[in-house]
């Protein structure tokens, strides 16, 4: 038993654990999102055409219209940068589009543990 080393519980895999949150809760998330802005976009476009007659409803989908535009911009923005970021430090193994995360495998050596003096 060595005192100076930490144990390490090690997952059955830290890439197919990451590639799992991805799919089922992150990329859903992000499609409901989505999903949101476009419905409240059209909600505003669907009250400025019916209320065409009164200034002050007009007003209102005209801006239900900019914030759904605004949180679709957003997004896009957030996954371009995520992308744009991703391709610059040519990080592998990570692909926004399809969902994937694919890590090279990690074995610590004792050697990285902690040393005292």
């Amino acid at each position: 038993m060595n005192l100076f080393f930490t144990n390490i519980a090690y997952a059955e895999s830290l890439d197919s654990f990451l590639t799992k949150v991805d799919n089922v809760i992150i990329n859903p998330i992000i499609m409901l999102l989505f999903g949101l802005a476009a419905l409240y976009f059209l909600w505003g476009v669907f009250d400025f055409i019916r209320n065409s007659d009164d200034e002050e409803k007009r007003t209102a989908g005209k801006m239900h219209m900019i914030y759904g535009l605004v949180g679709i911009t957003i997004m896009m923005g957030v996954w371009t940068i995520l992308s744009m970021l991703i391709n610059t430090l040519e990080i592998k193994g990570i692909d926004p589009q399809k969902g994937t995360v694919k890590l090279e495998d990690y074995t610590p050596s004792p050697s990285q543990g902690f040393i005292p003096n």
